[in-house]
């Protein structure tokens, strides 16, 4: 979340940018409430002094009807104070509700706009469109023609938007996963697997919202537990709540592999079907604790890697630097790497990377101690997917298929795979 103070001294600039982010937190009224929360609390400060020097006073009464006024005006002063306190929670609580809706503030370079439409094109990847010289198949048609997936078996098992991999598939997630951790782990980053399951305060602290009709979590009756939608959940919470880090040891990047769970409330079409929007997906996710001053560098790091990822397995893509109205609510600044996808005839998100400057530290109470000085600092986090694997899984599919049907693996995979190419199924 944003600093209260900053807030307060910066109230027209958050206004402004919440209108660019489609956001309608009430800042007026948390600033209002702000100068109310400080009146009540001199209240206080005032009362107990004043109920202080009674109590101490009334020793000093030699007349016993002079004892228990003073007595009287003491408990009478700390119901006073009793009163005005209930009414500084109430105020806390209203300004915690406000606080928590106000996004992170944006990147001055971020393109203004209320949804992806104003995303702006910044970078291709190195590999060029493919040309197909016959009408090219989507995945889901692909899948069936090689046995790749079961959609209707999934939604007899589990329901819509769930699948099962068969053949080539499966070996296409491992070798996707090997080659992502390998690759991360080569340049620092420390492989973890993480649990798929999260307290809602860790969900919370991140920034999604575990419960409600505008949530994409599943979460669990009866328990403060919901299945995460990304191991940015479980690993920004390694330092929650209230865990310190040394400053020599940042930054401190990480990979994770875990599910992913979904609702995908509302998501429907032909671009969405398939395996563009389903309800549990396995992805591996790059992320970060830095020191302030180093997560712009961290930032571009983590898009660098997106890029050589997809760059070795020849995907085609663009680089977007995602609209304001299109940003997460702790995102600063967010850059998603759209793979070209020939069964829709356009680009489709694969990977984003966004920094969360202090935004997700200050709710989580992630914060670094520099040797030497008193009191910690909150860290920045940073995220990024290094591959998704069940969209992965349609750009390699679709931008390597071949007239007879079957699909070329990427040279990178195939050591894995143990194929060069996978076959139509009879």
């Amino acid at each position: 979340m944003l600093d209260r103070k900053f807030i307060v001294e910066n109230a027209e600039a958050v206004k402004t940018n919440c209108a660019n982010r489609g956001v309608g937190a009430d800042v007026a009224r948390f600033v209002q409430l702000e100068a109310d929360r400080k009146a009540r609390q001199v209240e206080i400060e005032e009362r107990n002094r004043r109920a202080n020097e009674v109590s101490k006073s009334i020793g000093l009464a030699a007349d016993p009807a002079d004892r228990e006024a003073r007595k009287e005006e003491g408990r009478r002063l700390r119901q006073e104070v009793a009163d005005i306190k209930a009414e500084l929670d109430e105020i806390e609580t209203q300004q915690a509700a406000i606080q928590a809706m106000i996004p992170n503030m944006s990147h001055p370079d971020a393109p203004i706009g209320a949804d992806d439409a104003a995303n702006l094109e910044i970078a291709l990847g190195k590999t060029p469109l493919p040309k197909f010289d016959f009408p090219p198949l989507d995945h889901v048609d692909l899948g069936e023609r090689l046995g790749l997936f079961n959609f209707e078996a999934g939604a007899r098992v589990t329901g819509a938007g769930f699948y099962f991999l068969s053949n080539e598939a499966v070996l296409l997630e491992l070798a996707l996963q090997h080659f992502a951790v390998t690759t991360l782990m080569r340049e620092g980053f420390t492989p973890m697997t993480t649990p798929d399951l999260a307290r809602n305060d860790v969900l919370q602290g991140v920034g999604f919202i575990p419960r409600g009709p505008e949530t994409q979590i599943y979460s669990i009756e009866d328990t403060n537990l919901s299945l995460i939608a990304t191991a940015e959940i479980t690993l920004g919470g390694l330092l929650a709540p209230g865990q310190a880090v040394d400053a020599e040891r940042l930054p401190i990047k990480l990979c994770g592999i875990s599910h992913c769970f979904r609702t995908e409330a509302g998501a429907a079409g032909r671009a969405s079907r398939g395996l563009y929007r389903v309800h549990q997906f396995t992805k591996v996710e790059m992320f970060a604790f830095t020191l302030p001053e180093q997560s712009d560098a961290m930032h571009q790091h983590l898009l660098d890697m997106e890029c050589r990822l997809f760059d070795v397995l020849e995907i085609p893509y663009r680089v977007v630097d995602t609209a304001t109205g299109d940003l997460g609510g702790p995102a600063y600044r967010k850059y998603d790497l759209e793979a070209w996808m020939p069964g829709r005839g356009g680009y489709g998100e694969v990977t984003s990377t966004s920094n969360c400057t202090d935004y997700q530290a200050r709710r989580l109470d992630a914060r670094y101690k520099v040797k030497g000085e008193k009191g910690t600092h909150f860290v920045h986090t940073l995220n990024g997917t290094a591959v998704a694997i069940s969209r992965a899984l349609i750009a390699i599919l679709e931008n390597n298929q071949q007239a007879d049907g079957s699909v070329v693996v990427p040279k990178v995979l195939r050591p894995l795979v143990g194929k060069d190419r996978i076959e139509p199924k009879g």
